[in-house]
């Protein structure tokens, strides 16, 4: 017992401290704005444990077990970010029906185009994580479970979808003369999910209760859609 409470705290340990240094190192950089998209937390954060692990001669399975209370933990922050909608419940019900078809739309569309290329490229084996990639991380474990996907397969694609979109989103929709951050917010939550609406808080809570919205919304009808459509071509 006290083997397996020392692990999981050295394990628990490793994640805290590599995300303390990769947060130092991302504000370290304001001063850098085109490097500083590419130290966002989360890669840099994975790139320490990775090298930790690879280093120290630490089987990843052995890690997982004993870092899952951070799993367990993504389920409350997602749920917590929708918070924010509170205020701007006025304003949403003002647009409800072109954000409900954005959402239909942009759901729909950013993984069949994923899907299409992983396809084209004889990419099999991606084609089912790629389906869940504009979705949290907490709802595409969920969905993996229920698709028969591989689940670090599944975390590795929505992670890389989320910092690549919070990376790269606010800077493509300036160039394309979009200021308004309802749409920048719902841009990001609906493309980059969890971590792109990290980033549109970063840009004013109002930006990032509408990708909290966007975020929620599109994990829903994934996690309802999905599982169907995937029964309906088997």
């Amino acid at each position: 017992m006290a083997t397996e409470m020392t692990a999981t705290l050295l394990c628990c340990g490793l994640v805290l401290i590599s995300w303390w240094l990769a947060l130092q190192l991302f504000r370290l950089c304001r001063s850098l704005p085109l490097l500083r998209p590419l130290l966002h937390p989360l890669v840099t954060g994975a790139i320490l444990i990775a090298l930790v692990l690879e280093f120290g001669n630490i089987d990843y399975r052995y890690f997982n077990h004993h870092s899952q209370l951070f799993y367990w933990l993504l389920g409350p922050a997602t749920v917590a970010l929708a918070l924010p909608l509170h205020h701007e419940l006025k304003r949403l019900q003002a647009v409800a029906r072109p954000v409900l078809l954005t959402l239909l739309v942009g759901a729909i569309i950013s993984p069949a185009i994923a899907i299409l290329l992983a396809w084209c490229l004889d990419g099999e084996t991606l084609l089912l994580p790629l389906s869940t990639k504009s979705v949290t991380t907490a709802i595409a474990l969920g969905i993996a479970d229920i698709i028969g996907s591989v689940p670090e397969l599944v975390a590795t694609v929505v992670i890389f979808t989320g910092v690549t979109g919070a990376m790269l989103g606010p800077a493509l929709l300036r160039r394309l003369g979009i200021s308004d951050e309802r749409v920048l917010g719902f841009s990001l939550g609906l493309n980059a999910h969890g971590i792109g609406t990290a980033r549109a808080f970063e840009v004013s809570p109002r930006c990032g209760a509408w990708a909290s919205l966007a975020m929620c919304l599109t994990g829903l009808l994934t996690t309802a859609l999905l599982p169907l459509a995937i029964r309906l071509l088997e």
